[in-house]
């Protein structure tokens, strides 16, 4: 669409997505083909309408608003709102989990790397803990999980496996996280501790942790059935029509070639 329409396409779910870049410069024309837009998508059977607002164009939010638009999400540099042209239209949530993974780094002397959190220090009772934290958009697991590891302790690691995970409800602005605990294999001793994040940071003797008062009972667990088990590790399949790029994979961990 172009002239006196939102420039727009369409996506496989009956839904019009509007192209950001080709958005009015002023107010005033933004409400005028806005108008003209929704009435002709309408007429050529539409479901829903997307329409990204860039932070430059804010003034454009209260327009949208007054057609009808909600609120569906926003990044920093932009506000999405969605306009069912059916009151029955499917309009998918947004983002509904963080993802967050934990390294489970144990040395030849069966000495566990722990780190006391910074962020914590309101509380009565302090826990030490596996370090790690959040996933970047866009990161693999295992390349997350080392960086994580290698900035709060300096520790650099291998990837051995994926031991196990949490799901938590409730856990930030109404969202759920997904915490991963993966077992990496330290290829350096030395820990220099990120003091922004970490008070403390050290290599604490297995028992020891697993028998430690200043240990919280999901780590305990989580440590102790990991060390039990193989666990999940990655892979790829050839004939598989996506992307390393863009999927990850693991798999039980097996002895030999299955047939």
């Amino acid at each position: 669409m172009g002239g006196e329409f939102l420039s727009a396409r369409s996506n496989v779910f009956g839904g019009v997505e509007v192209d950001p870049d080709g958005l009015p410069q002023d107010p005033k024309g933004f409400e005028r083909v806005l108008s003209a837009s929704l009435q002709a998508w309408r007429a050529e059977g539409y479901q829903v309408v997307w329409l990204e607002i860039p932070v430059d164009r804010a003034s454009f939010i209260p327009i949208a608003v007054a057609q009808g638009f909600r609120f569906h999400h926003c990044q920093e540099s932009s506000v999405t709102l969605t306009l069912r042209l059916r009151a029955d239209a499917f309009v998918p949530l947004y983002a509904t989990h963080y993802i967050d993974a934990g390294g489970l780094v144990l040395n030849e002397a069966r000495e566990l790397l722990v780190v006391l959190e910074r962020a914590h220090r309101h509380r009565r009772q302090r826990y030490y803990k596996l370090p790690g934290g959040a996933l970047k958009p866009g990161e693999h697991l295992v390349n997350g999980v080392i960086r994580e590891v290698w900035e709060e302790t300096g520790i650099r690691t291998d990837f051995l496996s994926l031991a196990g995970f949490r799901h938590w409800h409730g856990y930030r602005f109404g969202k759920s996280d997904i915490y991963f605990i993966c077992r990496l294999r330290p290829l350096t001793s030395d820990i220099h501790m990120q003091e922004s994040e970490i008070d403390a940071c050290e290599w604490m003797p297995l028992e020891g942790f697993l028998a430690a008062e200043s240990v919280g009972a999901f780590n305990k667990h989580m440590v102790a059935a990991a060390l039990r088990g193989e666990g999940l590790v990655p892979t790829w399949f050839e004939d598989y029509a996506v992307s390393p790029a863009t999927h990850d994979i693991f798999v039980p961990k097996v002895q030999g070639n299955p047939k």
